[in-house]
């Protein structure tokens, strides 16, 4: 048995691990890297890349199929399901040299590739190698949640960990969860030339408002996509081919192909956190600077509970760099964190939905609202659908919510603004280029000065005595 000091443990080379590992070792810090899986996490290898790379297929056979409304005849597109996966293992490929054990050794990383698990609350042992480290950082992340539903051990499925491998393409995909990942599988699936249906338990996409998850629904619904909601899979059954889920209430649903897609459990199990004294349940318990029980050993990402998203990782590690490298207390929040689902429309979302703010704030909030309609950009390019709405408290934005093109890239100013508390004057002020889909949010921060300024009369009545005896 082989024996390793170093001032820092990263345990899990995903977004978050990554990120700490190559922060601490470009700033003196001597740091060992544990992965016993593949470099790179969920995020590059079964989750935000290959995703958004099959997502970008489907759209372009959707565009060939609508291209009448711009004078470009509508066509059918000969999609090759085999090529299109091809596209997303290219695009793994060209991504993969960044999170690669080669450049973390170059930076001076020592990568160990095996899965590591505590002996001690000051060591890990990881394959012929124990680890004794001034602190440890555990990214481990998350892994698809399969319930135990009746007769699914004997059906086949597919999770996000397998779908992107899958070379036949499926004549009839049934998903089971209609979250974020299932409702972006399933439009891309649709999109590349499969019958769809997603069956949810209780209320597709519900974890975003209800205004907004409506309207990214009732487009899917109008592109062909089978939704069906308050259907909690009571029984899976049959075989390659031929698959049957039957619902509570005695719905039945059949198909030939099955993606579980219900949610995500935390990577914990290797880790025998108790040798370590780290509380847990589910998810590994933190402080608010992300500390566990062990306060010589940090959680970020997935593991620590919260929002499951890649972005917060990488925040994660940049709240426990000033604590592991300069001593410096340092706290996560999560009022400015983004999420966004990328299915066409979008929809994004930041800090409180408009009921939160209602709950928390009563009638002290103000809600500013604004079509994207009316957006020329969105008009110019045939995608003149959704909506933007600001929570604002006292002239302070405190969430936005966004269904439309490019929410996701829209809602990142909204970030910006919770997180530096920012004025709606200072984000009406902004000058967006025309057109672009940015000018959207100047005009939903105009909206919200609008009835000051239009439905005032002390405004009007200064307006009529300038205008009549200012010179």
């Amino acid at each position: 048995m082989k024996s390793f000091k170093t001032d820092i443990c990263v345990i899990g080379a995903g977004s978050g691990g990554l990120s700490v590992a190559a922060g601490a070792v470009q700033m003196g810090a001597d740091v060992v890297l544990l992965e016993g899986h593949k470099m790179g996490g969920d995020c590059l290898n079964f989750g935000c890349v290959p995703s958004k790379a099959l997502i970008a297929a489907g759209k372009q056979a959707h565009a060939l199929r609508h291209g009448a409304g711009f004078g470009v005849a509508n066509v059918v597109p000969q999609v090759d399901y085999a090529a299109a996966k091809d596209h997303v293992h290219k695009v793994i490929d060209t991504i993969a040299p960044v999170d690669s054990q080669e450049r973390f050794e170059g930076l001076g990383v020592h990568v160990i590739r095996e899965y590591g698990h505590f002996i001690s609350p000051r060591e890990l042992q990881a394959g012929d190698t124990v680890i004794r480290a001034r602190r440890f950082v555990i990214a481990t992340g998350s892994s698809p949640f399969v319930p135990p539903i009746p007769g699914l051990e004997n059906v086949p499925y597919e999770t996000n960990e397998t779908i992107f491998d899958l070379r036949e393409q499926p004549e009839h995909l049934l998903v089971v969860g209609g979250g974020p990942i299932g409702i972006e599988m399933a439009q891309a699936h649709l999109r590349l030339g499969s019958r769809v249906t997603v069956i949810e338990g209780f209320k597709a996409l519900g974890r975003d408002d209800p205004e907004m998850r409506e309207i990214v629904l009732d487009k899917l619904r109008a592109e062909g996509l089978e939704i069906e909601e308050d259907a909690l899979a009571k029984e899976v059954r049959g075989s390659a081919g031929a698959i049957e889920i039957e619902a509570e209430d005695g719905r039945v649903f059949k198909g030939t192909h099955l993606l579980m897609a219900v949610g995500r459990k935390a990577n914990i199990d290797r880790l025998n956190l108790a040798a370590a004294g780290i509380d847990h349940d589910r998810t590994i318990t933190v402080d608010a600077g992300l500390r566990t029980s062990n306060r010589r050993v940090y959680a970020i990402g997935d593991v620590a509970g919260g929002l499951q998203f890649t972005h917060v990782a990488g925040y994660h590690a940049g709240v426990i760099i000033r604590s592991l490298l300069f001593g410096l207390p340092a706290k996560a929040r999560n009022a400015h964190i983004p999420w966004a689902t990328y299915t066409d429309p979008e929809l994004a979302q930041v800090g409180l939905t408009e009921a939160q703010a209602r709950e928390q704030h009563g009638d002290n909030l103000e809600v500013a609202r604004f079509e994207i309609a009316e957006n020329d950009r969105a008009i110019a390019e045939g995608k003149a659908a959704g909506l933007i709405k600001v929570m604002v408290i006292k002239g302070r934005p405190v969430g936005a919510s966004i269904a439309g093109p490019s929410a996701g890239e829209l809602v990142s100013l909204w970030s910006l603004a919770i997180a530096n508390r920012l004025k709606m004057s200072q984000v009406a002020a902004m000058i967006a280029p025309y057109p672009t889909l940015s000018e959207v949010n100047k005009r939903a921060a105009g909206a919200y000065f609008s009835p000051r300024l239009f439905e005032n009369p002390t405004v009007k009545r200064v307006v009529r005595f300038v205008q009549k005896w200012v010179p």
